[in-house]
């Protein structure tokens, strides 16, 4: 008996150690050898780049950057402002030319910031950009960032992808803008008549902003109210701090999957919580339907993702998730988009009194004292431009790719 339990005991430890020298060779095969393998090989070709790290791989370099970038106000209003948006990206193209290999953890990056090669691969045809496919994004689900967008119409591909953006583009279609311009036109009255009381004294715009972007969205394509929508954006924001505070931290191969961080454990209350706010608008006008208040869903955002919902034809059909991802995609991306465009394009303005003075002039022109209208926003010339041109410096400076590379 003695004999047996050495010879069981010599074979468990055996089968331990032949296991734990698996795991060894896979994590150095993984976060050793591969990258070493593909910063060789990018380096034969000319790619150069800081030198990869085992396991974090420049992720605490790019961190140290960006954050000596932001603890230092900026000198001068300038549209240069690539070395304060992205300032890794700078100091790299200053180290190693303009394409150049970058690691977050053990994934490579080759970053291209060439406008012309960029323009060249992405008018590529051969779909050389898959989106993320479920596997990874289920490999992925711990990612804060992810959460945030779940699997909504920026993830999705394929048929569903196709009935997502239908849905989406009839609420960009012009009738539809059209029915929004009223309640725009409120949310934008209820901020003015605000700013009175600031009358003479500075206002933080981009936070005002902030606030009438929330309302417009809330109520043009959700018809819910401003404490409704807030407090999604307010639990939104709060995963989109979590996500960057995360973007650039490494996960211990193994440890993670069995070990949640705190802000990892916050950001699935978060996602709960936002999940059940947005249920508790598709009940409220479910019930309005089904006792007979009201004959459809509505023409809104909400109400097309409810009929969706509701499609008879399972193939048609939104799941309860993809629902509450759509909402989540649309409340977060819009939101953000059109606060950040609002407070450049004030801020150019700012610097440029004489356009200010010109889009000023064009818009009295058009409208005089009465309210804007779809018919006469066509016709803004000056303003029409001033946007582009805000999105064309934004671009020019902004311009570069990533392509993450796998073995």
């Amino acid at each position: 008996m003695i004999s047996m339990a050495a010879n069981l005991t010599v074979l468990l430890t055996g089968c331990l150690c032949l296991y734990l020298v698996i795991v060894l060779m896979k994590i150095l095969h993984k976060y050793w050898w591969t990258p070493l393998r593909i910063q060789r090989a990018m380096n034969l070709q000319g790619i150069k780049g800081p030198r990869y790290r085992f396991i974090h791989g420049n992720n605490k370099e790019t961190s140290k950057i960006i954050k000596e970038a932001l603890s230092k106000p900026m000198a001068t209003l300038s549209h240069d402002i690539l070395p304060r948006a992205h300032a890794q990206v700078y100091a790299r193209i200053n180290s190693y030319g303009k394409n150049y290999l970058s690691w977050g953890g053990d994934i490579a990056q080759l970053y291209i910031t060439e406008p012309e090669l960029v323009k060249e691969i992405l008018k590529n045809s051969e779909r050389i950009f898959p989106k993320r496919t479920s596997r990874e994004r289920k490999r992925n689900q711990d990612n804060i960032l992810v959460k945030i967008i779940g699997n909504g119409i920026i993830a999705a591909e394929g048929e569903k992808w196709a009935k997502q953006r239908k849905l989406a583009n009839y609420v960009f279609h012009g009738e539809s803008l059209k029915n929004m311009t009223p309640e725009m036109i409120a949310s934008v009255e209820t901020m003015l008549d605000r700013w009175k009381q600031f009358e003479g004294k500075e206002i933080e715009v981009f936070q005002e902003f902030k606030l009438l972007t929330s309302e417009v969205i809330s109520r043009t394509a959700f018809g819910s109210s401003y404490l409704e929508g807030k407090k999604i954006f307010d639990m939104l924001m709060r995963l989109s701090v979590l996500a960057n505070r995360n973007f650039f931290q490494t996960k211990i191969p193994f440890i993670s999957k069995f070990w949640k961080t705190a802000d990892s454990i916050e950001s699935d209350k978060i996602v709960k919580g936002i999940h059940n706010c947005v249920m508790e608008m598709v009940e409220k006008r479910e019930e309005k339907v089904f006792s007979g208040d009201a004959n459809r869903f509505g023409i809104d955002f909400l109400g097309l993702l409810l009929n969706a919902f509701h499609d008879p034809d399972k193939k048609n059909r939104l799941s309860e998730q993809d629902l509450v991802d759509e909402c989540k995609t649309f409340y977060f991306a819009g939101h953000e988009t059109a606060n950040s465009a609002l407070a450049w394009t004030v801020l150019l303005l700012a610097i440029h009194p004489d356009w200010q003075e010109k889009a000023r002039k064009e818009v009295l022109e058009v409208f005089g004292n009465q309210n804007p209208h779809s018919e006469g926003i066509g016709r803004l010339r000056i303003v029409r431009n001033l946007i582009v041109l805000l999105v064309y410096i934004t671009q020019h400076n902004l311009v570069h790719l990533t392509l993450n590379i796998s073995e």
